[in-house]
């Protein structure tokens, strides 16, 4: 989402019921953390189907900067001729479309790039190293057309130009050259 900011045109987000029970609604003061603001438009509906109509037709639409679907858990309506579908329409209209999928099994998709976003211990505090630190999160680039696979440590940075940047996993200062893929201590 930092990369969209600032673009004249809004970000369509569609999320399902049961995507809201589990991860809550969109905080739109997230979308603050980068310097330049995003519009978003908010629509929730109660069912996947509706998730994917919504974002086919978004999709469609030259005056959306992108499009931002989250479904939970693997029903149905979301199979490969699904994904697929949002795939084609995307690339036809060359307005990127995202599909979260939180409560996932790792069903088939035809995503270009399938990622796994998981959180990590936060860094200590230098104030306080009873207090949490900087987030982070593990950003695992899994499956990917063109593109190695790789997993980075993500921070939160405000003075960063996306409000995000790379750390170490390790803590020793080294970061991964971006594309290379990173090794885990097991050599994964």
């Amino acid at each position: 989402m930092s990369l969209l900011a600032g673009r004249a045109r809004p970000v369509l987000w569609v999320q399902d019921r049961r995507s809201i029970r589990e991860n809550g609604r969109l905080h739109l003061q997230g979308a603050t953390l980068t310097k330049t603001p995003l519009s978003i438009l908010r629509v929730e509906v109660g069912h996947p189907r509706d998730v994917l109509w919504a974002m086919e037709e978004g999709a469609s639409c030259a005056g959306l900067a992108a499009v931002v679907g989250e479904i939970h858990g693997a029903p149905a309506v979301l199979d490969f001729t699904a994904t697929k579908r949002l795939a084609i329409r995307s690339e036809a209209s060359g307005v990127p479309v995202w599909l979260i999928r939180s409560g996932d099994p790792g069903t088939l998709s035809a995503a270009r790039e399938r990622w796994r976003i998981g959180v990590r211990p936060s860094r200590t505090n230098p104030d306080d190293t009873g207090a949490p630190g900087t987030p982070l999160w593990e950003a695992d680039l899994f499956r990917a057309r063109g593109r190695a696979p790789g997993r980075w440590v993500i921070a939160h940075d405000p003075d960063a130009a996306h409000g995000f940047r790379l750390v170490s996993p390790s803590g020793d200062g080294s970061v991964a050259r971006d594309g290379a893929p990173h090794k885990d201590a097991a050599g994964r």
